[in-house]
């Protein structure tokens, strides 16, 4: 949330100075939990924050810990009356998650939360790299678990 590498960084510098004066007032965010700020100079008017798990081979409750990530994420758009929100592949750069596990945690958390009607209108996973969107073509087809 302090504007640090990655996806963070990116919409940090997007957004300017006022997104990490915002996220200083917050006091952080632990792993699994999310948190709204203004877009400031982004187009969209808010950023869901959240942070995702390090990677320490699926035995420290990491799956857990993703799902909740996303469903926090989504819990709080609906709060605020979003209509839509976007994620970006979550815990799979620095921090080392596997993409494929990740991608069929995101997906299959967004279907359980698509299920009990949510007012969602648009839903977009940001894939990266060209390999991540075929990672995320192919998990979206598959039939929900």
């Amino acid at each position: 949330m302090l504007g640090g590498g990655g996806v963070d960084g990116t919409i940090h510098r997007a957004a300017g100075p006022e997104l990490l004066e915002e996220c200083r007032l917050l006091g952080g965010c632990k792993t699994g939990e999310a948190k709204i700020t203004k877009g400031y100079r982004l187009k969209t008017k808010h950023v869901i924050h959240t942070v995702g798990p390090v990677w320490h081979g699926g035995k420290s409750n990491e799956p857990e810990q993703l799902a909740s990530c996303y469903r926090r994420s989504l819990e709080i758009a609906a709060a605020n009356d979003l209509s839509s929100i976007a994620f970006p592949c979550i815990s799979t750069g620095a921090y080392g998650y596997p993409p494929e596990a990740a991608a069929e945690i995101g997906v299959n958390t967004v279907r359980e939360f698509i299920e009990t009607g949510a007012s969602l209108k648009e839903l977009i996973f940001c894939c990266f790299s060209e390999q991540d969107f075929q990672l995320y073509q192919r998990v979206l087809s598959e039939p929900a678990v």
